[in-house]
């Protein structure tokens, strides 16, 4: 299984017969080099959306239609963008299941907001979400964008995950130190990487609040395009 960080909240995860991209905003993104696009997306069979803001939906349309992949995530949005956008979808909800080449993807509660922009300020574009994805003996947390929630707690010991890609640049969701309290208290991760941070000053540009929270644990911080082989 191979986990590469695309910038910012976007990653290309090989596992099982799938090669998902998770939240690829691309273009315009201050860590992502385009030049490499071909090599981010390559051989790609999934797109798979936390939720709706620019810096998560970022190319995904593009990659859908150029790739003749589908997107999965919400169903308000999915179906939305099937009827309007006309690409292939698989829309489901919160505690849903869906199996993307032989991985299990389930969708779980995130706190935060999604919409996206419209003509006259932002547009509901489904609620946000995290995501529980098992497959090759792992599972792995994506948290999306979102705070500490109690909620973590079921999610923790009902699913298990024993790796973590948590937000943790503050401002927008949890912090460096929010987010290793979170897997202290609600998960017994072996494995954390953190993202939505470096991109922009605003954000925190370090893990090292969260390593120092994490004895024990192996917190990783990602470069982008180079594979993180678990």
């Amino acid at each position: 299984m191979k986990i590469t960080w695309l910038g910012h909240s976007g990653f290309r995860l090989e596992i099982e017969n799938a090669v998902i991209l998770i939240d690829p905003w691309l273009s315009g993104n201050p860590m992502f080099p385009e030049d490499r696009r071909a090599d981010a997306i390559s051989g790609a069979t999934h797109v798979l959306l936390t939720h709706g803001h620019g810096d998560h939906v970022g190319d995904t349309i593009s990659i859908a239609r150029e790739l003749g992949i589908p997107v999965v995530g919400i169903y308000d949005l999915i179906s939305s963008w099937q009827t309007h956008q006309e690409i292939e979808g698989i829309g489901f909800n919160k505690g849903g299941t869906v199996d993307l080449g032989g991985a299990k993807v389930t969708m779980v509660n995130a706190s935060h907001s999604s919409s996206m922009e419209g003509n006259e300020g932002p547009v509901y574009a489904g609620h946000e979400s995290g995501y529980m994805i098992a497959g090759e003996g792992h599972v792995i947390y994506v948290s999306g964008d979102t705070d500490i929630m109690a909620d973590m707690d079921w999610m923790g010991d009902y699913h298990k995950p024993d790796i973590g890609i948590l937000c943790a640049g503050g401002h927008f969701t949890m912090d460096m130190k929010r987010a290793a309290y979170a897997a202290k208290r609600y998960f017994d991760f072996r494995t954390v990487i953190p993202c939505h941070y470096r991109t922009f000053p605003l954000l925190e540009q370090n893990a090292d609040a969260l390593r120092a929270g994490l004895p024990g644990v192996d917190v990783i911080e990602p470069e982008v395009l180079e594979p993180i082989t678990v």
